[in-house]
Formats: C-alpha cells, sequence, structure tokens
C-alpha cells in the first residue's frame, strides 16, 4: 500500500513539474511576443534596440516612442488579459457554468453603461468613471447571483439571463448616447471601443495591484474552488461556505472587468477563451488552473493587439474586434458542443 501511495504521488510530482515547464515555455513566448511588439510601429526598432531603450540606453527618441507610446500598451495588454482571464475563470468555477465571462454574463456592458453614465452626467474624471463602472459590474453581477440562487437557474439559464442583460444594458448605453452632447457621445463612443492604447501609467499599475490581489485571493481559494467544481452539496460537506465563497468571488471577478472597462472598453471573450484553453493542458485543479489561465489570458490578448497593430499599421483596429472574432466561435462551440 505504501508503495502504491509513493508512485502517485511521485507521479503526480512529475506531472506537475512538466506542466511548470509548459507555463515557463508559455512565459517566454509571451516575452518573445512582447519583444516584437516593441518593434512594431512607424518608427522602426530592431530587437536588439528594442531591448537597449528597455534600460533607457537606445537612445533619447527610441527611449521616448518605447516608454511613453509602445511599452504602457504591451503591459496594458499584458494585465488586462491577465485581469479577464482570471476573473473569466472565477465566474466560470463560482457559478460552476463554463460558458460565464464577464461579456457572456453581461457584466462587461454593466461597466459599460456606468461609466457612460458617468462621463454624461457626473463629468468624465477617472475617479467617477472607475466608481460608475463598478456600480454597473456589481448590479449585473447582483442579478445573476439572485437569480442563480432564488430562481435555481440551470446553466443555460444563466446565459441566457446574461444575453439579456446585455441587451438591456446596451439599450440603456444607446439612450444614454441620445441625450449626451457630441464631446460627451464622442468619448461614449471612445470607452466601448475595446483598446489597451488608451490607458497611462497610473491606471496600469492601479489596474496591475486589484489584478494582483484578486489572482491571490482565487489563490487562497483554490481548494475551496475544486470542492465546488463537484458540487455545492459535496462542497459543504467538506466544510466550505459556499454563499460566501461565491459572493466574494463574483465580487472580485467583478471588480476586475470593471476596471478593465473603465480604462479600456468592452474586450469581450478574454475571459471565456483563456481558462478553456488552461483546461485542455493542465485539467480542472485550480492550483495549476489559476496560474495558466493568467499566462494564456496575457498571451492572447498582446498577441491579438500585435496583430491588429501590424494588419492596420496604424494601430487603429482596437483589439476588441479581434477577440470577439475570435471568442465568438468559440462562445458557439462551447454551447453547441463543447458544454455537456
Amino acid at each position: 500500500m505504501e508503495n502504491v501511495l509513493n508512485n502517485i504521488v511521485m507521479s503526480y510530482r512529475e506531472q506537475v513539474h512538466h506542466r511548470m515547464l509548459v507555463l515557463a515555455a508559455i512565459a517566454g513566448l509571451t516575452l518573445i511576443v512582447g519583444i516584437y511588439a516593441i518593434t512594431q510601429g512607424t518608427y522602426n526598432l530592431s530587437p536588439f534596440q528594442a531591448i537597449r531603450a528597455l534600460f533607457g540606453i537606445a537612445g533619447e527618441r527610441a527611449d521616448v516612442v518605447i516608454w511613453n507610446i509602445r511599452l504602457p500598451r504591451i503591459i496594458a495588454s499584458l494585465v488586462v488579459g491577465w485581469g479577464l482571464s482570471v476573473s473569466g475563470l472565477g465566474i466560470q468555477s463560482m457559478l460552476r457554468n463554463p460558458l460565464g465571462s464577464p461579456s457572456t454574463l453581461g457584466i462587461s456592458q454593466g461597466a459599460a453603461f456606468g461609466a457612460a453614465a458617468a462621463i454624461v452626467f457626473a463629468g468624465a474624471g477617472i475617479v467617477s468613471i472607475t466608481f460608475f463602472a463598478f456600480m454597473g459590474a456589481m448590479g449585473a453581477t447582483m442579478i445573476i447571483l439572485l437569480l442563480a440562487h432564488l430562481k435555481r437557474l440551470s446553466p443555460e439559464a444563466i446565459i441566457l439571463s446574461g444575453v439579456a442583460l446585455s441587451a438591456l444594458f446596451g439599450s440603456a448605453t444607446i439612450l444614454i448616447q441620445y441625450m449626451a452632447t457630441d464631446i460627451q457621445l464622442a468619448s461614449v463612443v471612445f470607452w466601448t471601443f475595446g483598446d489597451t492604447a488608451r490607458s497611462s501609467w497610473r491606471e496600469i499599475i492601479l489596474l496591475t495591484i486589484v489584478v494582483i490581489l484578486t489572482s491571490i485571493f482565487f489563490m487562497m481559494q483554490r481548494w475551496d474552488m475544486n470542492a465546488l467544481d463537484s458540487g455545492e452539496d459535496v462542497a459543504r460537506g467538506l466544510g466550505v461556505n459556499v454563499e460566501r465563497l461565491r459572493l466574494q468571488g463574483m465580487a472580485a471577478a467583478a471588480l476586475i472587468a470593471a476596471l478593465a472597462t473603465a480604462f479600456h472598453g468592452v474586450i469581450a471573450f478574454v475571459g471565456l477563451i483563456a481558462p478553456h484553453m488552461a483546461r485542455r493542458i493542465v485539467g480542472v485543479d485550480h492550483s495549476l488552473l489559476i496560474p495558466f489561465s493568467s499566462v494564456l489570458g496575457a498571451l492572447l490578448l498582446l498577441s491579438a493587439d500585435t496583430a491588429g497593430r501590424v494588419l492596420v499599421g496604424s494601430g487603429a483596429l482596437p483589439v476588441g474586434v479581434l477577440t470577439s472574432f475570435l471568442g465568438g466561435p468559440m462562445f458557439l462551440y462551447l454551447l453547441v458542443r463543447g458544454y455537456r
């Protein structure tokens, strides 16, 4: 019996070691894509110049281009992709619904509605936009939680509820646009586009802090999330406070979606795609699923943003367009076949 247990432990450790190597490889690929992204633009740079510029020794012009224009966009893509993937994973785990994400449940649309309301009725200050975006995201989250808890909705019904909420918040946003002035309308439309080039270092740092703290929270709850995957009754039998875990997890996921939307607009489906890509690699163990989802989400959004810059040249193609093209077929696949 002891030999059997030792073999199981050794096999598990070998699997974890192998997956850590895969995680390191994905992180290395992300670094390569990031260096390539630095070199792309109207001001040509070689990879060697890009690396020198990161240390401030490539010349004044190259330093300005990288530190003020390209690097903030790249870091924002990494942080937003990381955050949205963690948010999507948290939603899927809390609701036990593989189709859940900030965009499919109306959370991102609620945040966009809050941001639009702040721009038109409360001024365009970053504090008011962030606060209203968070309240809009939390409003959508609370509606989903109430429906899931009080009405015992099936996973399919929860997704339909999210579609209805998305339509509701979308219509409300259009109504706000109708009431806005020309300048306010331009600002609202600007916020609805998903774009990682609009944030400053201050906003990137704030979002990074929130994403790190939220990721730590989910890592601390990883065993409870594993238990919840086996069912609410099993989780309660193992001592998990399901209601508290679900409320805290959804609030953390909504906070990331609110900040990401307030700073960068609606970037759809990253929170849906990255967790499922991670599950294909490591399975359902959240101790591995969380870091893999984070790295894959960062790689996915950075690659999409870089592709948009290369395809258009001027960098004018919003990254939300490309992620929607990627996420739409993925959502339909999971809905029709992969869900069961």
